[in-house]
């Protein structure tokens, strides 16, 4: 398994996964992004952001999942997996304008339903502002939020992606796994779905890319911070939090849900769904919740309710 990929592949050849199907875009830069697809229908589509020094495999057993429902996309960020580096800087006005040419080349103008894991949040709520008529739906996963970005913050985060990268050069994988996932990944995700997961995670490359886009986290506050006060738009909207709290973790855990369930107040009909058995990685420790919000936002988005009932705060089993 080639997890020290440090250098941008020629052309497609990654497995996606059972079911999942790889594209590779070129953007009008003449950069390319490697896409994932599953799924067929109307629509919306759902597109999955992922977290920072996560590629698309992060979403192969929730995307496949979710495209027995509807269409869906991930997509390898620049830098990561079969995607092409990108000489500019990571900031996260760049990354939405990534995203934003991505669903131009490939057409998707209609309503999308997003779903963001952690750096995914910000990046899908900045999405949100500059082209709301093109937002069907929204799930944020245990989202960044303004409160957990300190410059202390960001050194540590920057800090254990060179730990990491320095790993993956020499072969520690499986120590990369145990590091981020130290109660396992759920039984639903098959062995080979965390293999393909690992294959773009726990290599240097990944971890190159999620360094890069650390370098803007402090400067990115402001921006974030804004972007919650302004809110989102008024469709289905969801927060999947974490509740478990691990070592270190107590303050921000209490920040990230106290923040979410703030937020989700604020947004007719936005509610929270805390999981208890889960960290930060609900995709990877407990995908059911989250897979359960997005078909419930997809519904809604397809039913486009006349009216929104008021926030509420529930507990996943």
């Amino acid at each position: 398994m080639p997890h020290d990929r440090t250098s941008p592949p020629a052309g497609a050849g990654l497995d996606p996964g059972r079911g999942l199907t790889e594209r590779l875009v070129t953007l009008p830069d003449g950069r390319t992004l490697r896409t994932v697809a599953a799924g067929e229908g109307p629509g919306p589509l759902v597109l999955f952001e992922a977290g920072m020094s996560a590629p698309a495999a992060c979403w192969v057993h929730t995307q496949r999942e979710i495209g027995a429902h509807t269409r869906t996309l991930s997509y390898d960020r620049a830098g990561y997996g079969g995607s092409d580096v990108d000489p500019r800087p990571r900031t996260l006005d760049r990354l939405v304008d990534d995203l934003t040419a991505l669903l131009d080349v490939l057409d998707e103008r209609a309503p999308v339903v997003l779903v963001g894991h952690s750096w995914g949040g910000p990046v899908i709520r900045l999405f949100a502002e500059r082209h709301p008529a093109r937002v069907a739906g929204i799930v944020f996963v245990d989202s960044t939020v303004a409160e957990t970005m300190p410059a202390k913050n960001a050194w540590l985060v920057a800090g254990s992606f060179r730990v990491m990268g320095f790993l993956a050069r020499f072969g520690g994988a499986g120590l990369i796994e145990r590091l981020t996932l130290p109660h396992g990944t759920s039984p639903d995700i098959d062995r080979a779905d965390v293999a393909i997961m690992l294959r773009d995670y726990a290599c240097v490359r990944a971890m190159r890319a999620g360094a890069r886009e650390a370098e803007h986290i402090v400067s990115a506050r402001p921006l974030v911070r804004r972007l919650q006060q302004a809110g989102t738009p008024d469709v289905p909207t969801i927060c999947v939090q974490g509740g478990r709290v691990d070592r270190g973790t107590a303050r921000t855990r209490l920040l990230l849900n106290d923040t979410a369930e703030r937020l989700m107040h604020d947004t007719r009909g936005g509610r929270t769904v805390v999981v208890p058995e889960a960290g930060h990685l609900v995709p990877q420790e407990r995908p059911g919740p989250v897979r359960d919000a997005v078909i419930e936002v997809l519904r809604s988005a397809r039913t486009r309710p006349g009216a929104a009932g008021p926030a509420s705060q529930e507990t996943a089993d």
